[in-house]
């Protein structure tokens, strides 16, 4: 039987989910590709793999999609690891630099920085790493690993997770198990048990992850919430109903990538 490509992301926020895959039977049915969230989304836009832990702002442009597992990279509140970054309050930022490797957390910071802090600053894309050009009145998205250092050279830390929390009293979803066709129903059921069973050995995780930059039982506990319920769904529909709303907004100013330190 052919295996089933699923796209990973290589980030410490993922460990957990494929520390249980690690461990599971289901392993050999499938293959893991790994790679950060923008590519495992165009990857899974391509029909390169079958499924994806891609960021949601990609669910959109899918033409079939189907949510797979009751498990998620989520919050409920601050999630540590998305950020947006400066050395002057937000309201003095006048340029901010989004994170070429996120989809969903670049959408989010548009969404926050129209509705929440109800600013409108030049916003750059960027290609490559552009975290020291994080200074004077030009901020930054940075997500995933990067975010976790980052937090401990920036004056100013605006937490995505918290923001949207304070806007609109839900959690928040950043990637789900998304696949671009039905998958087998033995095959999801397996994966999302082990899914489960990563989530729950989160010391174990801990314990084969030296990481002095961050509490890594903090992040997985207290920060990240892995499970998918209800009110994450309801959470995840709004975010792409203001997704829909950000696409026929008057534009923000927006211009060409720069070339980054």
């Amino acid at each position: 039987m052919e295996k089933i490509k699923v796209g990973i992301v290589n980030y410490l926020n993922t460990k957990p989910l494929i520390y249980g895959l690690n461990q599971s039977p289901v392993m050999n049915d499938l293959e893991l590709i790994g790679d950060y969230p923008a590519n495992v989304a165009r990857l899974l836009l391509e029909g390169k793999i079958d499924m994806g832990l891609v960021p949601v702002a990609v669910i959109p442009q899918l033409k079939e999609y189907h949510i797979n597992t009751d498990y998620c990279i989520g919050c409920d509140g601050p999630v540590a690891s998305v950020c947006l970054f400066s050395e002057v309050p937000v309201e003095q930022i006048d340029t901010v630099l989004l994170d070429y490797q996120s989809r969903t957390s670049v959408a989010l910071a548009k969404v926050l920085l129209r509705e929440h802090w109800k600013v409108t600053p030049k916003l750059v894309d960027t290609r490559t790493d552009y975290r020291a050009d994080i200074k004077g009145t030009t901020g930054g998205v940075v997500i995933g690993d990067r975010a976790l250092e980052q937090r401990n050279k920036s004056k100013y830390v605006y937490d995505l997770g918290e923001a949207w929390k304070e806007m609109t009293g839900l959690p928040f979803v950043f990637a789900a198990w998304v696949s671009n066709k039905p998958l087998p129903a033995d095959f999801v059921e397996s994966f999302n048990q082990a899914n489960a069973a990563g989530v729950n050995c989160i010391p174990s995780v801990v314990a084969t992850t030296p990481y002095p930059v961050f509490d890594l039982h903090a992040y997985y506990t207290r920060y990240i919430d892995y499970n998918l319920d209800a009110a994450k769904r309801q959470a995840l529909q709004l975010f792409l109903s203001k997704l829909a709303q950000l696409e026929t907004a008057p534009a923000t100013p927006q211009i060409a990538a720069i070339a980054s330190h």
